[in-house]
């Protein structure tokens, strides 16, 4: 599939989500049980619950919440959960799809734009009531609570702690006379020397996998997004400004110097995981969750985390350290009618919020989003650094992820615009006009 036919595919769909999400809400009668109705499972009744993710095998891919979701079903016998997933952008469009035939699975993770909508017309339930009965809002952060509620909703509670960056083999850089990068021109002078000798710097993959840009989204903060977020949404700034295209130069310059492999638009996540952990590539654009395939992997030793470039000609301070929570697991409405269901849903809530699956998640090398005291395995020696690297004195974190911060049709053309500079299908001109177009489309 062309780059151009992805783009009017997901966009498509994205739109239609949207318009049919909004005349549901119209005749929407609230979303789930309100606040005191929070029933009691019986424990000899039996209940399953559907659970759909965005990994593909999750108990391979997403080993965290597979060992979370046994843990939950070891603690509650009468519960069986079924756990499913798919890629990220088969997902998306699936979850999509079931907002508009009311088909929406138990339990489910979700984009927050497109869970924003859900609530909007209903469709999710409020989890609030059960967090707050269970004494387990104030395991959040305030800000967390605030940024997934919705016209008085908290229509979700985050996944994990999303925290992104570029781990680097420090044997292949001490190899070729090389430093770990700390600014833009440092990375762009490690690049040029790799490439000379043929050797790949940065793994990237926009196979089923437009997301996978995570480091180029941190930049955006590093050229004034969260000055300039509300500006968008609202018309007065465009996307088209000259922060942003210094930006989209930068990743041009990195594609001309060679630093991506020839074959990223039909590389999947996985190969580019497994090109790092190989030793076939400096660099992998990714996050803390890569930890664990690079614990498990033969260059384990020689993992380095990096939180990003720093840019000469950036906005601001740009020790920017992309750490904020994740997109929503939310709960279906329709499913909470049945107060079994709706029991069953409020234990799992309460059992992510708490403290072993807070554990759970770190035991997996997975940072979780509440704020339990837990203990990082000794043998987590790639997520020590990883942590150490992202939570370095002097580091702030933005307010979001910018993909995070907009309708789901501009974060796809965020993506498509990224990558197509990388693949050298847009100039930095015709990416940023890209995402304007979505922009303006969704105004």
């Amino acid at each position: 599939m062309t780059h151009t036919a992805r783009v009017m595919r997901v966009g498509a769909l994205t739109a239609a989500f949207a318009v049919l999400v909004a005349l549901a809400g119209c005749s929407s009668n609230g979303s789930g049980p309100s606040s005191g109705s929070i029933p009691t499972l019986d424990p000899k009744t039996k209940v399953t619950l559907t659970f759909d993710i965005q990994t593909a095998d999750p108990k391979t891919n997403s080993p965290q919440v597979y060992a979370a979701v046994k843990e939950f079903e070891k603690e509650n016998p009468n519960i069986t959960v079924k756990l499913t997933g798919e890629p990220t952008d088969t997902h998306t469009q699936k979850m999509q799809l079931a907002g508009q035939t009311d088909t929406l699975p138990d339990m489910f993770w979700i984009l927050d734009s497109d869970a924003r909508q859900l609530n909007k017309a209903g469709k999710l339930v409020n989890v609030k009531p059960i967090l707050d009965a269970a004494n387990l809002t104030s395991r959040y952060p305030a800000t967390t609570v605030k940024g997934f509620t919705d016209d008085g909703k908290t229509y979700g509670q985050p996944s994990s702690q999303l925290v992104t960056g570029i781990w680097y083999n420090k044997k292949i850089l001490a190899d070729n006379g090389l430093k770990a990068p700390v600014t833009f021109d440092d990375l762009l002078n490690v690049v040029k020397v790799l490439h000379a000798k043929g050797i790949t710097t940065i793994s990237n993959g926009s196979n089923q996998a437009s997301f996978a840009c995570w480091s180029f989204l941190r930049d955006l903060s590093n050229f004034g997004w969260d000055q300039k977020v509300n500006g968008l949404l609202t018309g007065t700034t465009k996307y088209n400004n000259p922060d942003f295209k210094k930006l989209y130069e930068h990743i041009d310059q990195l594609r001309k110097a060679g630093a991506f492999a020839d074959n990223v638009a039909t590389t999947t996540y996985d190969q580019i995981v497994s090109r790092f952990t190989s030793g076939q590539a400096a660099m992998v654009d990714g996050g803390l969750w890569m930890a664990a395939p690079i614990q498990a992997s033969s260059i384990a030793s020689d993992a380095g985390f990096w939180i990003g470039p720093e840019f000469s000609d950036g906005v601001g301070d740009q020790k920017v350290s992309m750490s904020v929570p994740a997109a929503p697991w939310a709960y279906s409405a329709k499913s909470a009618k049945d107060p079994n269901k709706y029991a069953a849903i409020a234990k799992w809530v309460e059992f992510w919020a708490g403290q072993a699956a807070a554990q759970t998640q770190v035991d997996g090398a997975l940072p979780p989003s509440t704020t339990w005291n837990v203990k990082i395995p000794e043998s987590q020696s790639v997520f020590k650094t990883g942590l150490a690297a992202a939570f370095a004195p002097g580091t702030h974190a933005p307010a979001n992820q910018p993909d995070l911060m907009v309708p789901t049709a501009v974060g796809t053309a965020m993506y498509d615009s990224i990558y197509g500079v990388i693949e050298g299908q847009f100039t930095p001109d015709e990416a940023m006009d890209h995402v304007q177009q979505a922009l303006d489309q969704a105004q």
